[in-house]
């Protein structure tokens, strides 16, 4: 059993691997005949004029993410105290179901509900065509939700209970005592859980693509068309070729980057929290 355990934990290990090969491979070369500073830093996209500046895609996808993050990190941990500490006990297990079930929806479907329901109100109150940054941002804080809901919930839950009570005990009311006393003691979990859902937005592709509308420029605000990374390689993937299809494979890359920083952020972020607890 030690040596499948081992070979089942060399497949993984392996997989990204060949993932990292795979992509780096392409994006390094790729890059360097492009430009690091044309690519990363250029304003305009336009492949048939060779031309391959994925600034706006990234300012894309940093606002939407970020969006999604203000609108949907509150919320999902405020819904998992909910889920701990004041949802009656006869309607918690149907209310557990619907967050799982909000989990299981394809982003598909996400994505059809958008177009129908929030880009027509977008086009109503805030005019244009409705297709923009901020939906994007309302869509993904949605599609977060469960992740985030689900993992705060269950750590909240491990605090141990007399944690709760003691602070209770020394005169503290029931809402100082969980944001005071059980919430900074899972914050390992909670922050877990932020950093899941903000991987999920910022991975996420196609109910982005059918919401944000796809132009590759800066968004001119919240209302304003845009395109992220993701999208833009879904957008263009299928009919690319030569130096165009190796510029998506390199913008794929320099998701990846971000992510893996995002996640040594939040990382750091934890180390420290857990240092000055030691403290």
């Amino acid at each position: 059993m030690n040596g499948v355990f081992i070979a089942a934990t060399a497949v993984s290990i392996i997989a990204v691997a060949l993932i990292c090969f795979f992509v780096f491979s392409t994006a390094i070369p790729t890059i360097a005949k492009i430009g690091l500073s044309d690519f990363l830093l250029g304003n305009v996209w336009k492949p048939s004029n060779g031309i391959f500046g994925i600034l706006p895609m990234i300012a894309g996808s940093f606002y939407v993410t970020i969006g999604a993050a203000i609108l949907g990190v509150p919320v999902g941990i405020l819904a998992a105290i909910f889920m701990v500490f004041y949802c009656p006990k006869r309607i918690k297990p149907h209310v557990q179901a619907g967050i799982n079930l909000l989990a299981g929806i394809p982003s598909v479907v996400y994505g059809l509900w958008a177009l129908e329901e929030v880009v027509p109100l977008i086009r109503k109150f805030a005019g244009g065509y409705g297709l923009s940054i901020g939906a994007a941002m309302i869509l993904l804080a949605i599609m977060i939700l469960p992740t985030i809901i689900s993992l705060s919930q269950s750590a909240i839950a491990a605090v141990p209970h007399h944690f709760y009570e003691g602070a209770v005990g020394l005169g503290a009311t029931k809402e100082r005592a969980i944001f005071t006393v059980v919430l900074p003691a899972a914050s390992s979990g909670v922050l877990s859980s932020v950093i899941m859902g903000i991987g999920r937005a910022i991975g996420e592709t196609m109910a982005v693509t059918m919401v944000i509308g796809n132009a590759p420029m800066f968004p001119k605000n919240l209302w304003g068309m845009g395109r992220t990374l993701t999208t833009n390689i879904t957008t263009e993937m299928a009919y690319a070729g030569g130096l165009h299809r190796e510029s998506l494979i390199a913008t794929g890359a320099v998701l990846f980057v971000f992510i893996l920083l995002i996640n040594l952020a939040f990382n750091l972020t934890k180390r420290r929290g857990k240092g000055k607890e030691d403290q």
